[in-house]
Parts: C-alpha cells; structure tokens; sequence
C-alpha cells in the first residue's frame, strides 16, 4: 500500500517536471529569437497554455540566471524602436505596454547616446524631401507626422525654427 501512494507520488512530481521542463525550454525557445521582458514572455506561456503557478516559476528561474532582464530588454528594444524612427514618448509607451517599469524604460530612452533632436530631423528629412512647408495646413500634416512617430515638442519645435 506504501509503496504503491509512494509511487503514485513519484509519477505526479515526475508530471510536474516535465511540464516545467517543457515550459522552460518554450521559454529558451522564445528567448533565441529576441529579448523578451518578464511580462512578454509570461503572457506568450499562458497562450501556450501553462499554469500561471508555473510560468511564474520559470521566469523566476529565467531571470535568476540572467537569461531574462528588463533592463537588457528595454535597451535592446529602445536601439531598434529609434533605428526604425520612432521617438521618445512612442517608445516609452512601447515599454510600458510590454511591463518596464517607468525608471528602466526613461534610464533606457534618455542614457546619454541619444540624440532624439537628431534622429527627429532624419526622420523628418526622410519623409518630406522639401523640407518644412510654408503652407499652413501642409505644415500641420508635417507636425502632426512627428508626433504620431512619438517625438516631444522640443524635438518638433527644432525642426520648424
């Protein structure tokens, strides 16, 4: 009777692991492709179907060895948000939708690298190759751009003075 409670015992935790090994490794799975934040990669292993008890044990140990970090995250995504144009307050927006706390993603944005006044006038060069219209409703269109793109009104404002 032990022994059969003893094994039925050793067959359940032997279930657990293995589903904690295989949220794990879809965990490396998702991580070979990009960093992901805390958040991103919780909300794709419940899509998977995991136990919240369980992914929140996986993360854990994803970021006790390093494997996860926000920070590391944020960097990463704020180098290729600005590559593909975009400015400050879209990003940090960005990082706030994906679970970066307010102080990682404004250390990340506004380290001491980034010019946004510059990538603003790239941006705005690259999409209006005749520079800033004279005409009021042209101009506003112009604004308008950069601040859909996320840019703030300082970085706007140097490209139309």
């Amino acid at each position: 009777m032990v022994s059969q409670e003893l094994f039925q015992s050793y067959k359940a935790w032997m279930a657990d692991q293995d589903k904690f090994t295989d949220a794990y490794n879809k965990s490396l799975d998702f991580l070979s492709y990009r960093e992901h934040s805390e958040l991103e990669l919780k909300n794709k292993l419940l899509k998977k179907s995991f136990e919240s008890s369980l992914v929140h044990e996986v993360i854990d140990k994803l970021v006790a060895k390093n494997l996860v970090n926000n920070e590391r995250f944020a960097e990463a995504y704020v180098s290729s948000r600005k590559r593909k144009g975009f400015g400050p307050k879209k990003i940090f927006f960005e990082l706030q939708q994906r679970g970066i706390q307010e102080k990682i993603s404004d250390k990340a944005i506004f380290n001491d690298s980034n010019d946004w006044q510059t990538l603003a006038q790239k941006v705005f060069s690259r999409k209006f190759k005749n520079g800033v219209s004279s005409d009021f409703k042209e101009k506003s269109k112009q604004q308008n751009f950069m601040i859909g793109r996320g840019f703030r009104f300082q970085e706007i404002e140097s490209i139309f003075n």
